[in-house]
Order: C-alpha cells, then sequence, then structure tokens
C-alpha cells in the first residue's frame, strides 16, 4: 500500500473525475494521499475531500507565490482551520525564486510566520523550495524547524543538500522528478536516502513520472515513482511502499 504523501487532487484539472481518479489509484497500490490546499480556494476543498473521504488528509498553508496576499485575516482563518482533525501538516509553505512573484522578504516573513505557528500547533511543514536552496535551509535552521520536522517537497536537490536537510530533521520526498533521465542529482540522493525518513509522493497533477511525462499527473502514478526508487536502490518495490508509508504514518500521527 502506498501513501502519496503530496498531491493536488483539489486542482480543477480534476473538478471532473475526482471519485474515478481514486479509483485509479487504489488500482495500482495507492491507497492514501495527502491533498494540498495553499490558497482560499484549493484550501477549503482539500478540506472537503479530506472530510468526504477516510484515507484521504488534508494539509494546508499559504504557498510563496501568494506571499504577498497574506493577511491577518487569513493567518487568524488558517489557525482555526489547522484544528481541524483531517488536517496532518501545514504547507506547502516555503520560498520560489523561479516564480518571484513577491520580493525575498515578503516571502521570507511569510514562511516564518508559518513555520511559528506549525511550532505553536505542534505540526510538521511541507516545504516548497524552487531556485531558493541557501535561503530555504538558512531559514529552516534559523526557526528551530527541527522542534517538528516536515517533508521536503518533491526533492530537487544533490545529496550533499540532502544531508543538510536530514540533520534539520526533515524527511525527504520525491515525486516522478526521480524518473527523468537527466535528473542525476535526484536519483543519487534518492539512492543514498535513509530509508525511515524517505517519502514519495506525485505533487499531481504536476511532473507526471516516466512513462506518462508531459500528461496529467495523478495520485496512482506514485506507484512509478516507488519502483524506479526501489529499480535504483536494487530492492523490491513492495519493500519500499511499506516503509514509506510507515514513514508517513508516524510523521502525520496517523493511526492505522
Amino acid at each position: 500500500m502506498i501513501f502519496d504523501s503530496h498531491t493536488h487532487l483539489n486542482a480543477e484539472q480534476f473538478n471532473d473525475d475526482i471519485p474515478e481518479t481514486i479509483e485509479r489509484a487504489k488500482e495500482l497500490g495507492v491507497t492514501e494521499m495527502a491533498v494540498v490546499g495553499f490558497d482560499t480556494p484549493t484550501i477549503d476543498k482539500s478540506l472537503a475531500l479530506s472530510k468526504e473521504y477516510s484515507d484521504i488528509y488534508s494539509i494546508i498553508g499559504w504557498h510563496p507565490t501568494e506571499a504577498g496576499s497574506y493577511t491577518k485575516e487569513i493567518e487568524t482563518r488558517l489557525q482555526e482551520l489547522l484544528t481541524t482533525p483531517e488536517v496532518v501538516a501545514l504547507g506547502e509553505i516555503g520560498l520560489d525564486y523561479y516564480w518571484m512573484e513577491d520580493p525575498k522578504e515578503v516571502q521570507d516573513r511569510v514562511f516564518r510566520r508559518q513555520i511559528a505557528i506549525a511550532k505553536e500547533m505542534k505540526l510538521p511543514i511541507s516545504i516548497h523550495m524552487r531556485d531558493a536552496i541557501e535561503d530555504t535551509y538558512r531559514v529552516l535552521k534559523e526557526e528551530g524547524v527541527q522542534d517538528i520536522g516536515g517533508i521536503m517537497h518533491s526533492y530537487s536537490g544533490d545529496s550533499e543538500w540532502m544531508k543538510r536537510f536530514l540533520d534539520l530533521g526533515m524527511h525527504i520526498s520525491f515525486s516522478g522528478v526521480v524518473s527523468f533521465k537527466k535528473a542525476v542529482e535526484v536519483q543519487e540522493a534518492a539512492q543514498t536516502a535513509p530509508i525511515d525518513r524517505m517519502l514519495v509522493e506525485t505533487d499531481a497533477p504536476y511532473l507526471a513520472p516516466v512513462p506518462y511525462r508531459g500528461k496529467r499527473n495523478e495520485p496512482g502514478y506514485t506507484r512509478y515513482v516507488v519502483e524506479k526508487i526501489a529499480e535504483l536502490r536494487n530492492m523490491p518495490w513492495e519493500e519500499l511502499a511499506q516503509q514509506t508509508t510507515k514513514n508517513a504514518h508516524q510523521l502525520f500521527r496517523i493511526e492505522k
């Protein structure tokens, strides 16, 4: 049984076939998933899905590309919603210097504020990091993230950076990127990551793994991420599936 630790089943790309997508995932062995909401509409949809389906959980937060719209009112509502039983983490939060929708200092402030909230509520965090690896690491270290831990979502760095994030108490989550031919550094990281600190995900509808690269990704395709990592590590994929699901349950405090 496989746990997709980061998916966007709440995205508009799934508006017409959510039940069918969930069934296809089950057929591929993906029986649990965390649906990530990162602004008001996607947070509301994530919570609705986790209330409707017992094996769907919510991760909610304010995305760095939305940092400029973060207000006290949004923060208050976020704090209220984080007490929902189906919510297992705060995210995705972090820094995005690729799109640069808002200045670095604005992203930094919103990132740190949400880490503080997660620490107050004793929730792990899910990290979005794009073209900002050094600053992301610095903020996590300065804010004492080891108190709560969390996930480097869709990890795209190398093995050396991975070790530094692991030293901060973070888990490393691999997406379909690990199946891309040119993603050598990510593949090396997946080979050497401690198996008890590894998670798997799709980030659907984005980043579809081989053999579906370029098409709409969906939670069921976590199976191909697991198979690729197992191939890289020369181990049975079923064993990796079992361990990464156990890791997700422990991090998210899900009792099964």
